[in-house]
């Protein structure tokens, strides 16, 4: 399926149209898995696998006025968000279930170090994200279109009709934000 018909199926999912929705899903469906991938090897010990995380996000983005996109990078960007949400939340109730109920002090753990964020951190880094959104939502959907959806520089460049250059200042500017938020909290 070329751009034009993915663009045209987004659209029509946005306006409300359920079969264009599910014809999208299917058309995306392996590279949703790939996102789903990516969301989950972020996390340490996660309590879904990818096909369970492509459904929920699916379930979350087929309710009445819940996709508002304009094209295929802006679809992603959506599903990459509505799967960190989901994945966020299987965090929290972890940690949740591991503190009796209370509320977590975030920490780091060696699984972090080694490239996997515990449920912890995953947490802390929804919460850096959405303060990014408030300041600068084209810097954090970089960080969903980049980290989450594992875009390449080239792909995000091409979807946003900017230079790699660009993309990669404000990329930069988005890590140095979450890594300034992450570790400014986990102390």
């Amino acid at each position: 399926m070329n751009s034009a018909d993915i663009t045209d199926l987004v659209l029509a999912a946005g306006d409300g149209e359920p079969q264009a929705l599910q014809s999208l899903f299917g058309a995306l469906y392996a590279e949703l898995k790939h996102v789903a991938h990516r969301q989950l090897a972020a996390s340490a010990n996660p309590t879904i696998d990818t096909t369970g995380l492509v459904h929920e996000a699916y379930l979350k983005l087929v309710r009445p006025g819940a996709l508002h996109c304009n094209d295929r990078g802006h679809f992603f960007a959506t599903a990459a968000r509505a799967m960190r949400q989901i994945v966020i939340d299987h965090a929290r109730r972890r940690v949740a279930d591991k503190r009796g109920g209370a509320d977590a002090r975030i920490t780091e753990s060696a699984e972090a170090e080694a490239g996997a964020l515990d449920a912890d951190t995953l947490i802390h880094l929804d919460a850096a994200l959405g303060r990014l959104q408030a300041m600068d939502a084209r810097l954090a959907e970089l960080v969903d279109l980049r980290f989450f959806a594992g875009l390449s520089v080239e792909q995000v460049a091409e979807l946003r009709e900017v230079s790699k250059r660009t993309v990669i200042r404000d990329w930069r500017r988005a890590r140095a934000f979450l890594f300034d938020a992450v570790h400014g909290h986990a102390q």
